[in-house]
């Protein structure tokens, strides 16, 4: 929230976001692995912190700087804020005030609450028809730590061989929208079709964007209409290449009392996610979908940056 009576000369960027305005190279800055605290020698409004934070915006606004970096005087509170940012979908990016008496103070160790699978549960299931299969059920579970809801689906009658499992990170341009940007509603209802052959495991994360969130998602196409790549808008934003957690469907597969499935997937992360947790894959089953003119550099990405086996 900003204040208008608040004097406001010092910003908390993540150092991905530091490396792209190209103030990484100051002495303060050094340890790019942590976040970077600037200030531009001059209050900051709302207008210029926007302008700092938000990359898809250095087309329009080039001019940004000079900029002076500080040392972190907390550096793991930092990085909390960066992860705090991206689990409720903002850019990492923090105007620094001073802490008045009514403010609400956390601590750093809270935000690893975030991200620990045993908080989630299974909250409530039902029977649910779909197109690939009349017979199947879904699951919904919820974290305890922040509300946060995935959803397990059935497909089948399960038996005992291990399911053919598809861990699918929401994509609601994809999913729902049809989006040809990407390969992931062909990939859903493929993975679909297949368990209806005997039987499968949906494991549906509500993940968008590889765990940045619906906004920034739409933020990292807007730097791909200029011409940069998935990962590196992903970077740009001042975000992980890929920052979903994959010990949530571990959970979700545990809490459903599976411990081996076949899984299907391109992404070899998903199998070492998995395996790392205590589940065995018995096989990885890959997906074949067809290339359209809109997705082509998005998949050989895919293919030649983050390891996925096309």
């Amino acid at each position: 929230m900003w204040h208008d009576d608040a004097i406001c000369d010092q910003m908390l960027i993540s150092s991905g976001r530091a490396a792209t305005l190209n103030i990484t190279n100051q002495i303060a800055a050094a340890d790019t692995a942590l976040p970077i605290c600037l200030s531009t020698g001059a209050p900051l409004s709302p207008h210029s912190a926007i302008a700092i934070a938000d990359p898809v915006l250095d087309l329009r606004y080039p001019m940004k700087g000079p900029f002076t970096t500080h040392a972190l005087k907390h550096p793991k509170a930092a990085l909390a804020a960066m992860e705090l940012a991206r689990h409720a979908g903002l850019l990492p990016a923090f105007i620094i005030l001073c802490a008045d008496a009514d403010a609400q103070h956390i601590c750093a160790d809270d935000v690893d609450d975030y991200s620990d699978s045993d908080n989630l549960r299974i909250a409530s299931r039902a029977k649910l028809p779909i197109v690939a299969n009349q017979d199947a059920q879904i699951i919904a579970f919820r974290s305890d730590a922040d509300g946060s809801e995935h959803v397990a689906l059935i497909v089948g009658t399960p038996d005992d061989t291990a399911p053919l499992t598809r861990i699918h990170s929401e994509c609601l341009t994809g999913d729902v929208l049809g989006s040809l940007k990407c390969d992931c509603g062909p990939q859903l209802h493929h993975a679909l079709d297949r368990m209806a052959q005997n039987w499968g495991v949906l494991l549906y994360l509500r993940q968008e964007g590889r765990a940045i969130g619906l906004i920034n998602k739409l933020r990292a196409y807007a730097l791909q209409d200029q011409g940069f790549d998935t990962v590196d808008a992903n970077v740009r934003l001042g975000f992980a290449i890929d920052a979903r957690d994959f010990s949530i469907a571990a959970k979700m597969l545990k809490l459903l009392r599976l411990d081996r499935v076949a899984l299907m997937t391109n992404n070899p992360e998903k199998v070492v996610g998995l395996e790392e947790q205590g589940i065995v894959v018995t096989q990885r089953v890959p997906i074949k979908i067809e290339s359209n003119a809109h997705n082509e550099k998005y998949l050989d990405t895919k293919r030649d940056r983050t390891g996925h086996q096309l």
